[in-house]
């Protein structure tokens, strides 16, 4: 018989040497794993250990991939049809214009130089009602180079617009208003012509060259183009113009395109504003709002390794027998340790990889759930009226995925520490005793 060597650890000469993890731990880890009759509440919380782990993984790569759809696709729309960069004149009207423009398209990473009457205004169309909407005067050439506008013309075409005798309206615009292409449309300015009376408000209507449908509904529903004579003399600026709005090859570099401007302008004092000035508490507010969902959502799997904790302290009081048998055949305690490690960690492992699979699957396919859900409850989903969008967007990011992973391994992980060690410190003679 073999001798004992050591009897603080409970090893003893003679017994099977393995390595850590090796097939013998595995297959132990896997067996507690296995549900049994006498195990079933075991088993049932290790269950919904597992279903808050995989709810919890998916839940948060869908919310993080659709707000990150969400900011992508109002960055690429607001950015698709309002300049990067934004001149405005400091001393003296843009009559200039002109001039400016063509040595503005001019400075490389330039792409488009945009000048541009803007004003707000009543447009009333056949239902008798009114909406408010923003007039925007722009040449013809381009706003064909707007692909955001002419490259999604719903009704009509540009042709009116071209021969500065017609506009472009948004759809949803259109739609209030109960017009189409080929309908005119009335538009009342409140600053119009000067009268012994006191100004009286501008009131004339424009034939619908043609309706476009931008996928954001805040701007389907209250933008008119107009050609820019026609609204310089619309809104009594004639020869003149309120900005010309810059497109530049890459948004983000706006800092460095500023002093190219500047030297472009010349003598002329401008000042300069750009997309992230224009935009800064709205995409502000998405980031806040992006990173307390990820803190509140891990919530989740932070519940649900807590549930792998309490339901492996229950196992290893449950084996407190069979611990103490492995120990007097030779297992150590650091082999104990990992057994229950293993058992908790696979849990945690396989909770997550579920996770993820089932957050990929509903990302992939994220607008037609919304419009089965929306057909399912008789109402809408996500209403573009609220959320700007048309559609819901989600889009998936290497580095957020794996963010989550992580999180929920290393979560997992750590639960499974403290019962994998009270198992390894247990005493065999203790437990043998009150069995």
């Amino acid at each position: 018989m073999a001798k004992v060597v050591s009897e603080g650890d409970g090893t003893r000469q003679g017994a099977p040497s393995a390595g850590p993890f090796s097939g013998f731990e595995r297959m132990v880890a896997w067996r507690y794993l296995r549900s049994r009759r006498k195990e079933a509440f075991i088993s049932v919380i290790a269950g919904f250990s597992f279903v808050g782990i995989m709810l919890g993984v998916a839940t948060l790569i869908i919310v993080m991939a659709v707000m990150n759809g969400f900011r992508t696709e109002l960055i690429s729309r607001i950015l698709g049809i309002n300049g990067h960069i934004i001149v405005q004149p400091v001393d003296r009207p843009l009559n200039d214009y002109a001039d400016l423009t063509t040595k503005f398209a001019a400075v490389p990473g330039v792409t488009m130089a945009l000048p541009l009457v803007e004003g707000q205004t009543l447009a009333q169309g056949n239902t008798g009602g009114g909406s408010g909407a923003l007039v925007r005067g722009v040449r013809a050439e381009d706003l064909e180079k707007l692909k955001e506008v002419s490259g999604n013309i719903k009704q009509g075409d540009m042709v009116g617009f071209a021969s500065g005798d017609g506009v472009l309206i948004g759809s949803r615009l259109a739609a209030s208003l109960g017009l189409s292409a080929g309908d005119r449309i009335t538009l009342v300015a409140p600053e119009g012509d000067v009268t012994p009376m006191g100004v009286s408000p501008r009131v004339k209507s424009y034939p619908i060259s043609g309706t476009f449908e931008i996928g954001m509904s805040e701007y389907d529903a209250s933008i008119v183009y107009m050609p820019l004579e026609e609204a310089q003399a619309y809104f009594n600026a004639d020869g003149i113009v309120q900005s010309i709005e810059l497109f530049i090859e890459h948004p983000d570099a706006v800092d460095g395109m500023r002093p190219l401007i500047e030297m472009a302008a010349g003598d002329r004092q401008i000042f300069l504003t750009d997309w992230r000035q224009r935009n800064q508490t709205f995409f502000s507010a998405l980031q806040v709002e992006r990173n307390v969902m990820f803190m509140i959502l891990t919530l989740i799997v932070l519940v649900a390794a807590l549930n792998i904790i309490s339901g492996l302290i229950m196992l290893v009081k449950d084996k407190g027998s069979d611990i103490a048998i492995l120990r007097t055949m030779g297992a150590s305690s650091g082999s104990i340790m990992r057994i229950f490690f293993m058992t908790g960690a696979a849990i945690g492992f396989v909770g997550t990889a579920a996770g993820v699979l089932l957050g990929v699957v509903v990302c992939l396919n994220i607008e037609s759930i919304r419009s089965f859900f929306s057909w399912l409850s008789g109402t809408v989903l996500f209403n573009p009226e609220l959320y700007f969008l048309s559609e819901l967007p989600a889009e998936m990011t290497f580095s957020e995925t794996t963010t989550v992973v992580v999180m929920a391994l290393t979560l997992s992980f750590i639960a499974t520490i403290f019962p994998a060690w009270r198992a390894s410190r247990l005493d065999p003679v203790q437990a043998l005793r009150y069995e």
